[in-house]
């Protein structure tokens, strides 16, 4: 590990460590078919989060994070992903932010994202983006670089209301500078749109939440959204979201524990109603409900790096 670097986090007033490690791998393989992100690659340039978000699943024990609140830096991310680009046969989208944020306020630092972006461009590959911030009107020329085989942002938006925001995304930008990034990015031609998910029972799951945020959407720019009506609930990930729970919202633990005990997945309230109305609202708007796909194909054997995308 390199040095440990320490900044103040505004959530709870103490200190994060950030620490730098050398990771193994980088590029992981995505279960096929992945039919609503049309994903072929993932990738994590970080561990751990700042945003902290109440409800991530990522604390979850099987994931092997020990600390949550530690944001690993895999310093040699670059350096692996130019190796693995040059050695994967199979042309496809990469995703990033499943397990941590790409553009969360240590990226300012590192960079890893937006030089990734390069590498991406670089050797034909497409790229998904998954955020809450938006850090990434920084890398917009990036992904338009990106966007000529394909590239497409996904905003984690689940309410409009930037006080309830920021009470269970603590670390992260509010709302409405998501919106306002989309926005922008919609503006220069590259696919935006809003992962809507995870859906809060008790606290998000209702008809006025999912109208505002499918038209807010629709406002601005997007192009498609992926909705979840429900949230996962298991192991560490519960004892974390049950205490913010008791700190945020006093009473409501008991309902979860009443409604779902110790189940793993705790769906919204009237789910199938929510669906039908944002299966409505979606039509009405013209808004997809999958991401726009980049379909893999073989890298031609004799391709160089910046060539792959002449290729259809």
């Amino acid at each position: 590990m390199g040095e440990c670097n320490k900044f103040n986090c505004h959530l709870y007033n103490q200190y994060m460590a950030v620490i730098e490690i050398q990771a193994k791998t980088l590029l992981a393989h995505v279960r096929q078919p992945d039919d609503v992100f049309g994903l072929k690659y993932n990738m994590n340039l970080y561990r751990g989060c700042q945003h902290q978000c109440i409800y991530c699943d990522s604390r979850s024990e099987c994931y092997g994070i020990e600390n949550f609140s530690d944001i690993l830096v895999k310093v040699n991310a670059l350096e692996l992903l130019e190796k693995e680009l040059k050695s994967k046969r199979v042309i496809g989208t990469i995703s990033t932010g499943s397990m941590n944020d790409p553009y969360m306020p240590v990226e300012n630092r590192y960079h890893l994202t937006g030089q990734a972006l390069d590498l991406i461009a670089e050797h034909g590959f497409g790229v998904n983006v998954i955020t809450k911030s938006d850090l990434v009107l920084r890398d917009a020329a990036r992904l338009e670089a990106v966007s000529r085989v394909h590239a497409s942002v996904c905003f984690s938006i689940s309410t409009t209301d930037d006080d309830l925001s920021r009470k269970i995304e603590p670390g992260a930008p509010p709302v409405s500078a998501r919106f306002r990034a989309m926005k922008a990015l919609a503006e220069r031609g590259i696919k935006v749109g809003v992962a809507l998910m995870p859906v809060l029972p008790f606290i998000e799951d209702t008809p006025e939440n999912i109208r505002a945020v499918v038209e807010s959407a629709a406002a601005n720019g997007a192009c498609f959204i992926v909705p979840w009506f429900g949230m996962s609930l298991r192991d560490r990930q519960r004892e974390y979201f049950y205490h913010q729970l008791d700190r945020l919202f006093p009473g409501l633990r008991q309902k979860y524990e009443q409604a779902f005990g110790t189940r793993y997945d705790a769906p919204a309230r009237n789910a199938r109603s929510l669906y039908e109305l944002f299966d409505r609202l979606c039509s009405q708007y013209g808004i997809a409900t999958r991401i726009p796909h980049f379909e893999p194909r073989v890298k031609p054997r004799d391709a160089q790096p910046g060539q792959l995308s002449l290729f259809s």
